[in-house]
């Protein structure tokens, strides 16, 4: 047995790596070791199954934070399609094709700060209306807000809570400057006191070091969010980082392997950044990957769900 096979076995069995061990293993061992070790965990841990979450783009553009990856800030200069806050009926028939569709879990996405007032009364009303309605868990990416409105959102009947934290702390005041990570923080946590579980990643290959790489991962546990989308960078026209080198296969798959090693009973989502792997990121679910966004992402293009389902089946995994 490897040795890298030796330290799958033993996080298995119990043992979580941290700082104070050596972790120079998932910078250079060799990376077929190194997924197939992380999918061994997965299987161990967590088994076959494959969480499918779509997500609907409810209010667009004009936000007034300033993170240099983002194609919604007002600070950056894109050509998004802006608009409103989308009408419940709008929210209702989102829901309704992702439930037909076969889709576990389905997500209000809305740019801004926070969303607030009238429109996150509208959010209310739809959640307490699909909740009545579909079988599907609801979950709400609605930026920074209170301790009171994750209570609303609870009650109304979302279960989860989404709030990337992006990067590591070294690394965040480099990406944004309107908000903090301890603000970041602050919002998952009170997301988790008010009994919603939290959902919590970010986005590789806008200048960090593995070393980012890693304690993003060991922050995420120690938050202990449920599930961990990790995009890579799309370098969208207009925003700082649109001359930004995408990363390699290799490079995508070596960051999910750290993050099961570092996080082996979170859900691990593929988010952005599928369209730079072949066979969309197939390998990823031999990698210790257990869950993906699929059909329509904010806005970059996403993949279709009929196809991941197929893809998975074919795979062995259930969906």
């Amino acid at each position: 047995m490897s040795r890298i096979m030796e330290i799958a076995e033993d996080i298995i069995a119990g043992k979580r790596l941290g700082r104070e061990d050596d972790l120079s293993f998932l910078f250079d061992g060799d990376i077929d070791q190194l997924c197939s070790a992380a999918n061994h965990i997965r299987e161990e841990l967590l088994g076959n199954h494959v969480n499918l979450c779509s997500i609907v783009n409810g209010k667009s553009g004009r936000c007034s934070e300033d993170c240099k990856y983002c194609a919604q800030s007002a600070h950056n200069h894109t050509q998004i399609e802006e608009y409103p806050f989308l009408s419940v009926d709008e929210l209702m028939e989102s829901c309704r094709e992702n439930t037909n569709a076969g889709v576990h879990r389905f997500s209000i996405v809305t740019a801004g700060r926070a969303l607030q007032g009238e429109e996150f009364e509208r959010e209310l009303e739809a959640f307490r209306r699909m909740s009545r309605t579909y079988d599907i868990e609801l979950c709400a990416s609605n930026g920074l807000l209170t301790k009171e409105q994750f209570e609303t959102l609870k009650e109304a009947g979302v279960s989860r809570y989404h709030e990337n934290i992006e990067t590591s702390r070294r690394n965040f005041p480099n990406i944004c400057t309107t908000h903090t990570l301890d603000e970041k923080i602050r919002c998952l946590k009170d997301a988790k006191e008010a009994g919603l579980q939290v959902c919590s990643g970010g986005i590789i290959g806008m200048g960090e070091t593995w070393e980012d790489r890693v304690e993003m991962a060991l922050l995420l546990r120690e938050i202990g969010v449920d599930s961990i989308p990790i995009n890579a960078l799309m370098p969208i026209k207009g925003t700082p980082y649109e001359g930004m080198e995408p990363l390699t296969e290799e490079e995508i798959k070596r960051t999910f392997v750290i993050f099961r090693f570092l996080n082996p009973e979170a859900e691990l989502r593929i988010a952005a950044g599928r369209i730079l792997l072949k066979d969309s990121g197939r390998e990823l679910f031999e990698s210790g990957v257990n869950a993906t966004i699929t059909g329509n992402m904010l806005t970059t293009s996403g993949n279709n769900i009929e196809e991941d389902q197929k893809m998975l089946k074919e795979m062995g995994l259930v969906v």
